[in-house]
């Protein structure tokens, strides 16, 4: 029972350190939004208002938090097994491209066929992309954060560079359009769909300005599973071991190279989900710039939620929020820059408090021995 306790105050210690970065990032941040004349107050409203002051606002919000929380899942899964995957990027893109292809290219299969074979085909390739850095961590001792850079690059040439000259048949650069057997559902369609019409909130979504799509579910989902993987299995408290003391594991009969693999494998799966997303649900086809910087964004999602599958949920909507909030706030005459200054503060104080958090605990240690 003590142990139990203790877990909830370490949890609610951690989310308090979360939440008081934001709201420090956010008083320094007035500071900046006086540089510009304009006032805090209405630039907070703005970026209120363009977040949550609306239903079709929260929708929005949603849809743009579906990519950072997946991959922020992506980065937080191997960090619990000691490894720092700065490949979300290229997984995103390899997952992406691989579902763009499989839904333009299979002209005649039925929608509950194309559409899943197009996800798990995505997050497969992803997973292979996300493991190859894995395998060569394991077996060869090659460090992930230079294998997963070097990859993100290749990634680039393959899909953007090779692959959308090689499938492109129009001056924009994309693939080809995927068939609407491929596509995921949107939500502004809902009045399409006799049952799903007759809901008592079908109405809300009726609107051509919602983008949010089905993806934002699974992306609930896989944190959901993910969760369940790293505290309710046997294989999650091996990749948590090996996270903690590698040598220890290997000690106790933990397999450490299967740990290492299978995490980076679901890393990439995941951040896969987050590109076939992009292609299936929101964009239609894979376009250059789609990936808009997810992969990175991801790692600082990763660290708002203390690398928990269901505080990166929080820290997907909360830079979700700030993206769509942003534009409202440059409506209202606040630069775009204050918006991307306003997340560093909150990745900076997020990770100033978690170094101060150490320190009082290594103190509090030194004292105990003495």
């Amino acid at each position: 029972m003590n142990n139990y306790s203790e877990k909830i105050k370490s949890v609610l210690t951690d989310l308090g350190l979360s939440l008081l970065s934001i709201v420090i990032a956010l008083i320094v941040g007035t500071l900046f939004i006086f540089l510009t004349d304009k006032s805090p107050l209405d630039a907070y409203s703005a970026l209120y208002i363009g977040a949550f002051g609306s239903f079709t606002a929260i929708a929005n919000t949603l849809w743009r938090s579906t990519p950072l929380i997946l991959t922020g899942l992506a980065v937080a899964l191997p960090f619990r097994a000691g490894l720092f995957n700065i490949g979300a990027e290229g997984q995103l893109l390899m997952g992406g491209f691989t579902a763009g292809v499989v839904g333009f290219y299979f002209t005649s299969l039925p929608a509950f066929i194309h559409l899943p074979f197009a996800i798990i085909a995505g997050m497969f390739v992803g997973g292979l992309w996300g493991g190859l850095p894995g395998f060569l961590k394991a077996k060869m001792d090659v460090h992930e954060v230079i294998a997963t850079i070097m990859l993100n690059h290749i990634a680039i040439a393959l899909t953007i560079n090779y692959g959308i000259n090689i499938f492109r048949n129009t001056g924009r650069p994309a693939t080809p359009k995927i068939m609407e057997s491929a596509a995921m559902f949107n939500f502004k369609n809902i009045m399409e769909y006799p049952l799903l019409s007759k809901l008592p909130f079908a109405e809300l979504f009726a609107s051509p300005a919602i983008r949010l799509h089905i993806n934002f579910f699974l992306a609930l989902i896989a944190a959901v599973i993910l969760w369940y993987l790293l505290f309710k299995t046997t294989l999650g408290y091996e990749m948590r071991a090996v996270g903690f003391n590698p040598d220890g594991a290997e000690y106790g009969g933990i397999n450490a190279s299967k740990g290492i693999i299978t995490a980076m494998f679901i890393s990439g799966a995941v951040a896969g989900l987050a590109g076939v997303g992009e292609v299936l649900g929101t964009h239609l086809s894979f376009m250059q710039g789609m990936d808009a910087g997810y992969g990175f964004t991801g790692i600082a999602v990763a660290l708002i939620g203390q690398t928990h599958p269901i505080g990166v949920i929080l820290g997907g909507i909360l830079f979700g929020a700030l993206a769509q909030g942003g534009l409202e706030m440059q409506f209202s005459g606040i630069p775009s820059e204050i918006v991307m200054l306003i997340q560093a503060l909150v990745i900076f104080f997020v990770a100033a408090l978690q170094v101060f958090k150490v320190y009082l605990a290594k103190r509090k240690a030194k004292g105990g021995v003495e």
